[in-house]
């Protein structure tokens, strides 16, 4: 497609959406890869997706201010979860961080992903909590134990995170604020020799602290 294509088809997508975007600006501004309205505001369709205009690059939207609110999932992680706290530094308020690990088992069942209800309870805690500080960034890692496949540990390590992200939404916390990453069996916490043995009920206990959700809050008081 070109260049007068593009530009032709963003400034038909915003008159569609009836916003009184300046697409103008979106056009002109390189450094702008989504069509933004009259307010510097980002368009956005009715399923709360940002337009993007004929800029967009997964590289180009790393650098657009919106990036990280509009397409987070398809950038690199470190590319978002630190800005909350550096622009907080920028503003010279150090944001006030926490680190709580809270262990997979008192989340999930053993090798589920779902949360039990004494999970919630401790998760409703944590919302509480977040509540009373101006929230910047929530980060959630999900850890496994050594018993499994490095994919699947993986996996599941992500699935207890995400549904860690979900659940907080759920009482209010704003989904571009949570952020979750999965670790697998990577980092445990107990040492090489301990634990050892097959997959007994002994074993099983002993690697409790590595079958963790490791939660980071950072805010200012």
């Amino acid at each position: 497609m070109n260049t007068i294509a593009k530009h032709t088809l963003v400034a038909a997508l915003a008159a569609a959406i009836g916003l009184g975007a300046t697409v103008a600006q979106a056009q002109t501004a390189t450094d702008r890869v989504y069509v933004t309205d009259s307010r510097n505001e980002v368009a956005k369709s009715g399923f709360g997706l940002c337009w993007r205009t004929g800029y967009w690059t997964p590289a180009a939207a790393a650098t657009d201010p919106a990036g990280c609110a509009c397409d987070k999932d398809l950038l690199p992680a470190d590319k978002c979860a630190p800005k909350a706290a550096a622009s907080a530094a920028a503003t010279g308020v150090k944001p006030a961080g926490e680190k709580i690990t809270l262990s997979a088992d008192a989340l999930f069942d053993f090798d589920k992903a779902v949360l039990r209800p004494e999970g919630k309870k401790k998760l409703d805690e944590l919302a509480a909590k977040v509540a009373d500080i101006k929230l910047e960034v929530i980060i959630a890692v999900g850890h496994a134990d050594r018993f499994g496949t490095d994919a699947y540990n993986q996996k599941l390590s992500e699935k207890r995170a995400a549904a860690v992200k979900e659940y907080l939404v759920s009482k209010g916390l704003e989904a571009n604020r949570v952020y979750t990453e999965g670790k697998g069996k990577k980092q445990p916490v107990t040492k090489a020799n301990e634990c050892k043995g097959g997959k007994s009920k002994k074993v099983l206990e002993c690697l409790q602290p590595d079958r963790r959700v490791e939660i980071e809050v950072i805010g200012t008081k």
